[in-house]
């Protein structure tokens, strides 16, 4: 083998590492992001802090339950947008869950290029989030959410 050959050789394997590291480096800067959105909207939530949600949310988001009636058994769509959720939180809604009840477990459970998924286990209900990096912030572009059954009573 040449020394060219493997000073060559060396040189591929160290842009790879740096290419692979730098990646590396990218994916967590993402995640913590991600992370940092995904806080912004439950915290924020929580402490009826309205700029705090409104900084997580893409202007188009789109908020979804399917519920049911219980009076009919049928299934009701329920829908919400930015700006009314940026409203239901400067009115205080989410001051209303005691703070040691404030639960507010975030997983990233996908995440590809400019798009993530991350489900948020809150006190009482669960959201899935559809996140999308939008000119360089990650923003909820999507949330779709299911309350969490009430307790027996005794």
């Amino acid at each position: 083998m040449t020394l060219r050959f493997q000073l060559f050789g060396i040189s591929v394997v160290s842009v790879l590492l740096n290419a692979l590291a730098f990646a590396q480096t990218g994916a967590s800067d993402d995640n913590a992001a991600i992370t940092k959105t995904a806080l912004d909207y439950i915290e924020g939530w929580y402490a009826g802090d309205a700029a705090r949600m409104e900084r997580a949310l893409h202007p188009e988001l789109a908020k979804r339950m399917i519920s049911t009636d219980s009076k009919t058994g049928l299934s009701q769509f329920n829908y919400m947008g930015a700006m009314a959720l940026v409203q239901r939180t400067r009115n205080g809604g989410g001051k209303k869950t005691p703070q040691d009840r404030q639960l507010k477990e975030i997983t990233i459970l996908d995440r590809y290029n400019n798009a993530a998924v991350v489900k948020i286990v809150a006190s009482d209900w669960i959201d899935y989030l559809e996140m999308g990096k939008f000119n360089g912030d990650w923003k909820i572009i999507n949330v779709l959410w299911e309350l969490k059954p009430k307790p027996a009573t005794q």
